[in-house]
């Protein structure tokens, strides 16, 4: 059984690379614009790899080339940084989006599973969860959100238009492993932040807002209900979380910190300024998408697809913490540890602020 996976090579791709490679009789071809060295070992090894800019022009034809003969292909490819050209986003995105699904029709392959988002949604409850039939219009003044929710439009035409093609879509919460602690921080939070606080489980003040309520699950996790989507028959969307919920209260009290209470515009206006200013690299729309973002239920998962998370999203999130204060990563690009890249301290010394330059 050939499984291509467009983005391969990322922080999800890593995770699902592990899955799919302990099941015998899968070949596993993998897509990425720079592709890990021959040296990378695992779970890059053992991985047919092809490089290839989804967002490029003539990236459909390629891709069509690539697909050619599998069962099935795993969109995972999206593009955060640089948060300061939105055109190079959309161009990646959503005309990368577009690229796959094409390629996919022309290669006449079977399954597509889709790497959506908990971000694709329109604004929600932070009370109780939603299932799957909740708008998946976007949040207003998320770009990430806004890109999201364009290329699920973009699913629903062809979903309509070619009934034979079995489309599944992963919409996980906040995914959180070890490994991306280096990548996270870099497309996150950026050089000034002071992660190697955390090498001591202690997060001193943690903001506070009633909205800021989120759902994390650990990547081997999302990994195992895309290996599920896969290889089994389903069909339409699947939220991925685990429990419990974070909230800044249970955040601050298992990290060994103070809730600060912050008021929504605060919040947005922090976050402008020091993106204008260069000094992290996300805008405002991420704190709008997080205060606005519905929770997610999991049951149609669980029941249709047989997932269950084995990791809860709190020690997720503690393996996440881990990764951040140790500079954790891989051989592979996304998750490179290198300190010239956008985001890292000494990038900033060469004249790389974040949320410009490519990092990936």
């Amino acid at each position: 059984m050939r499984i291509v996976i467009v983005g391969a090579s990322g922080n999800a791709g890593t995770a699902v690379l592990r899955r799919l490679g302990r099941e015998s009789g899968v070949e596993l071809v993998g897509v990425a614009r720079r592709l890990p060295g021959a040296d990378a070992g695992e779970p890059y090894d053992g991985v047919r790899w092809h490089s290839c800019d989804v967002g490029a022009p003539g990236a459909a034809d390629r891709l069509a080339e690539i697909f050619a003969g599998a069962a099935a292909v795993v969109h995972l490819a999206w593009q955060i940084q640089p948060s300061h050209d939105q055109r190079t986003l959309h161009r990646t995105n959503v005309g990368g989006s577009r690229a796959v699904v094409d390629a996919v029709l022309r290669a006449g392959v079977p399954a597509l599973v889709y790497a959506s988002s908990v971000g694709t949604y329109a604004p929600g409850p932070k009370d109780h969860p939603v299932s799957e039939r909740w708008p998946a219009t976007g949040v207003p003044g998320s770009s990430y959100s806004r890109d999201k929710a364009e290329v699920e439009a973009v699913l629903d035409a062809v979903e309509a238009e070619h009934p034979s093609l079995r489309v599944v879509r992963l919409r996980p919460g906040l995914i959180f492993q070890r490994d991306a602690g280096t990548e996270i921080a870099r497309y996150f939070l950026g050089p000034l932040a002071p992660v190697r606080l955390l090498r001591y489980g202690r997060l001193p003040l943690v903001p506070a807002h009633r909205r800021l309520r989120m759902q994390g699950v650990h990547a081997d996790d999302v990994a195992d209900a895309y290996a599920r989507a896969v290889l089994g028959d389903a069909r339409g969307a699947f939220n991925v979380a685990a429990d419990p919920v974070l909230s800044p209260e249970l955040v601050a009290r298992h990290f060994h910190g103070w809730t600060v209470p912050v008021a929504a515009p605060v919040l947005r206006a922090a976050a402008r300024l020091t993106w204008h200013a260069r000094l992290q690299p996300v805008d405002a729309g991420w704190v709008e998408l997080a205060l606005a973002a519905p929770l997610m239920s999991s049951h149609r998962a669980e029941t249709e697809l047989g997932w269950h998370p084995q990791v809860d999203a709190l020690t997720a999130l503690k393996d996440l913490f881990t990764g951040m204060s140790t500079q954790a990563g891989t051989p592979s690009p996304p998750l490179s540890t290198s300190p010239d890249l956008p985001g890292r301290p000494t990038a900033l010394l060469k004249a790389k602020p974040p949320g410009h330059s490519n990092p990936y």
